[in-house]
């Protein structure tokens, strides 16, 4: 019954890490679109830290405390239903419908203002261009669709997930265990780790449509290279074979635990969900977002699975593995991510034509799409 349960509980998580995203930025102005779309990120932290406190105190109610944690569960996923049979749908998946005056008005009444048909007109044309797609999977291949595929639907989903947030996690309760929490450190690491986590979001959509994306990518980069390699130099030389780590250094190791999971939370935790789903033009935004939740699920499956086995090889040296690879990815961002802030979403595929790098694809495309013979 819990298999089945976990499995059942798997594709949702999945349909709403695809649907939930591309909904929020579908229906935001762009000058909002950040902030707006993190309300994902902050509502599922915001969920995470209800949920451990619920942990913590059913943990403590002998026999049956954990089928009263479970049974919670229903209360959100009740209302979340409920609450999607009220909601309308985005005017952009009105107008692929064909539902055109349903679409502006929802799209009048989600704006504020009646000032919308220059808006509506792109979405009109995003449309047009859409329906002309037959199978967006094979379309999102394409070489037009080349800077989608390798941020949105691969890089940035795939980076989110090796940033090493899962081994900070999985560390933390030892090191409450070694300050002398006892049993209760992995609750308490769990309340303390989603709890900055939720300021940092916080943090992120206040700011993130002022500062733009990349400023929170780089900024946050740096900061998290810099703990990583400090928790690998304090272990490597605080925590050898067969010793005890002293409490101070236990209490050092946890004040730069938080601040990792800080500058996660207001960068690569919420961004990791926006920036793809502001990336994909119309005709792939549903398949590309697919993509971005397939390969996101994916890579933590598979840093779950070798984590373990890594640690026991590299020791320290994974804390070290992981700052190389978040210096990967922060060059990754600075060289080909452009800035998307407050740009309209069915206008961010004209970045691609002044990036450095994207703009040989993008017009390569165009011009074979120019010499192509007219019937």
């Amino acid at each position: 019954m819990l298999i089945i349960g976990r499995i059942l509980l798997g594709a949702g998580i999945g349909f709403g890490n695809q649907a939930v995203p591309l909904y929020l930025s579908e229906m935001a102005p762009a000058k909002h679109r950040g902030a707006v779309n993190q309300l994902f990120q902050f509502t599922t932290c915001m969920g995470i830290l209800i949920a451990n406190l619920i942990n913590y105190k059913t943990d403590k109610i002998h026999k049956w405390g954990w089928r009263l944690s479970l049974g919670l569960a229903t209360v959100p996923a009740t209302l979340m239903f409920v609450g999607g049979l009220a909601l309308p749908e985005t005017p952009n998946s009105l107008v692929e419908q064909g539902r055109l005056e349903e679409a502006k008005r929802v799209l009048v009444k989600v704006r504020g203002t009646p000032n919308v048909d220059a808006e509506f007109a792109d979405l009109i044309e995003a449309s047009d261009a859409a329906r002309a797609i037959k199978h967006p999977f094979r379309n999102l291949l394409q070489r037009k669709n080349r800077p989608q595929l390798v941020l949105g639907a691969l890089g940035i989903p795939a980076f989110q997930q090796l940033t090493g947030m899962n081994s900070i996690l999985f560390y933390a309760p030892i090191l409450f265990q070694t300050l002398g929490f006892g049993s209760g450190a992995s609750l308490i690491s769990s309340v303390l780790t989603s709890g900055m986590l939720v300021l940092a979001t916080l943090v992120s959509m206040a700011l993130v449509d002022r500062f733009g994306r990349r400023a929170f990518f780089l900024e946050a980069g740096f900061e998290m290279f810099c703990y990583m390699i400090a928790v690998a130099i304090t272990l490597a030389f605080k925590f050898g074979e067969g010793e005890t780590l002293p409490k101070a250094i236990g209490w050092f190791l946890v004040v730069i635990i938080c601040l990792f999971v800080f500058a996660y939370g207001r960068s690569w935790g919420p961004l990791g969900w926006l920036v793809p789903s502001e990336l994909f033009p119309l005709e792939t935004r549903s398949a590309g977002q697919s993509m971005v939740v397939c390969v996101n699920l994916l890579f933590t499956a598979l840093i779950a699975q070798c984590f373990l086995v890594s640690l026991c090889h590299l020791k320290y040296g994974i804390f070290l593995l992981f700052a190389g690879l978040i210096f990967i990815m922060s060059s990754f961002i600075f060289f080909l991510l452009p800035e998307t802030k407050r740009v309209p979403i069915e206008e961010v595929y004209l970045l691609w034509k002044d990036h450095w790098f994207w703009k040989k694809y993008v017009e390569d495309d165009d011009e074979k799409d120019i010499k192509k013979p007219t019937a």
